[in-house]
């Protein structure tokens, strides 16, 4: 009897596991290209806030470049920004109508997290219904976290002014249902979008 227990134990294991296994969606972006765009100075120059969308998905070329901006990989296992003690503990999250996607720089991929269209937790403000990306910017550290978000979106915003791309920065979102809807654990925060 202990036998059949133990085979039934199992199989419910692995059919499981596979279960969890079949759920988790990847997806894997083309390499960012690291060269072109506009002189830095006019990219300073032009980089403002604008708060008009085309409801038109972004492409995953475009959406690779934007990432590796905000928090990708630039050398010798450096970030695109800068962090404090080199704790590169900040996660980028995309907002899409197709769910929320967790950002790994190492292996240039999206996991999904949910396949629940979020982007309505953003569209607090009008002009925010027709956003067809939100990048929420989470950490879990009060004192550094907050920077290294500043420097990610400082960047995002660079390469949208050099792509003549619109970019805007809210923390007008109610952040205890994000943190939930992204199943945010250990004092994970979202500290900006």
């Amino acid at each position: 009897m202990k036998k059949n227990g133990f085979w039934i134990f199992l199989i419910s294991t692995l059919l499981f596991s596979e279960t969890a296994m079949a759920e988790t969606v990847m997806k894997k972006l083309p390499a960012p290209v690291m060269t072109g765009g506009k002189p830095l100075m006019e990219a300073i120059a032009e980089r403002k806030t604008i708060r008009e969308f085309k409801a038109q998905d972004i492409d995953e070329q475009t959406l690779s470049e934007i990432l590796w901006t905000a928090f990708g990989i630039s050398h010798d296992g450096k970030r695109t920004i800068p962090t404090a003690m080199n704790q590169q503990n900040l996660k980028v999250y995309v907002v899409k109508n197709d769910g929320a996607w967790l950002y790994d720089a190492a292996g240039n991929t999206l996991t999904q997290i949910t396949a629940e269209n979020l982007q309505p937790l953003f569209a607090t403000q009008d002009f925010m219904k027709n956003v067809p990306v939100n990048l929420v910017y989470v950490g879990s550290d009060e004192k550094y976290s907050p920077m290294h978000a500043g420097s990610a979106y400082q960047n995002v915003g660079l390469y949208a002014a050099s792509k003549g791309m619109h970019s805007v920065v809210r923390g007008y979102f109610d952040n205890d249902k994000v943190t939930k809807a992204l199943g945010l654990e250990n004092g994970e925060r979202a500290i900006v979008s």
